[in-house]
This record gives structure tokens, sequence and C-alpha cells, in this order.
């Protein structure tokens, strides 16, 4: 079932809400979770949590700064697990949308948790996946 209350967010847009280094990209990341966000449930998969940490540690955060974050994330979205099934349906969507196997999962895990839109930098804006799930690039 698709949700409009649903969105998946991907790592990059969490990565620029927590670095400062790019401002634009940063204040619309930001904006995104304190405004358009607001309201709505935020779901993430246990890939972007993992993806996250290990961006993080390549700007040098320590361990406890980064776990930091992340007890930040988990306390305002939902962190899905990623199963066998997510990853037969990425099988699938990058055989037929031809993206990276990471946004891939990305893109099978918000269609299993009933996400109508996923944030990401990372794919084609506006394309729809599946007749069901839009992507956005709110950097645009």
């Amino acid at each position: 079932m698709i949700d409009s209350d649903r969105n998946f967010v991907d790592t990059n847009v969490f990565v620029y809400a927590h670095l400062d280094n790019e401002p634009k990209k940063h204040s619309k990341a930001v904006f995104l979770f304190e405004n358009t966000l607001i309201g709505k449930k935020v779901i993430i998969s246990a890939q972007v949590v993992n993806e996250f940490y290990s961006v993080m540690s390549k700007y040098k955060y320590s361990h406890d700064e980064i776990v930091k974050f992340v007890s930040e994330i988990s306390a305002k979205a939902n962190i899905q697990s990623i199963s066998f099934d997510t990853s037969k349906k990425a099988f699938y969507i990058k055989g037929r949308y031809q993206y990276s196997w990471w946004d891939s999962l990305v893109l099978a895990s918000a269609l299993e948790s009933g996400c109508k839109v996923v944030y990401s930098e990372d794919m084609q804006h506006e394309q729809v996946i599946e007749n069901s799930l839009k992507i956005i690039n709110p950097f645009m």
C-alpha cells in the first residue's frame, strides 16, 4: 500500500543536513527535514545508516559523534531491515531502470515500505518507479 505520508530519504540528504561545507545543500537538506517532512513518516533502510556512517567517517567525524548523529536520525526515522526479498526486488529494479546496485536497493526498500516519494540527489529527478514511487532531488 502506498502512503503519501511515508517518504524515504537517501543517505546524501542526511549527510548534507549534518555537514555545512556546502552551504546551499546544507540549508536545503535542513529545510526538507524542518518543513517538507514535518508530520510525515521518514523511512530509511539499514543501508542508509551504514552508508551514513561510512561517509561521515571520511569527513573525519569520530565514532562517538557519528553514533550520536545516527541516534538522532533513528529517533526521527523508521529504519527498515533489508531482506533477501528486498535484494530480489533490487535485482529487478537494477535490470529495468539501470541504476547502480546501491541505488536500486534504496528504491526497493522505499517500494517495500510503501513510500510515495524518495528524496535523493543521486537519481533521475521526477522519475516514477513502478508507477508508484517518485524520485525527488531536493537540491535542484
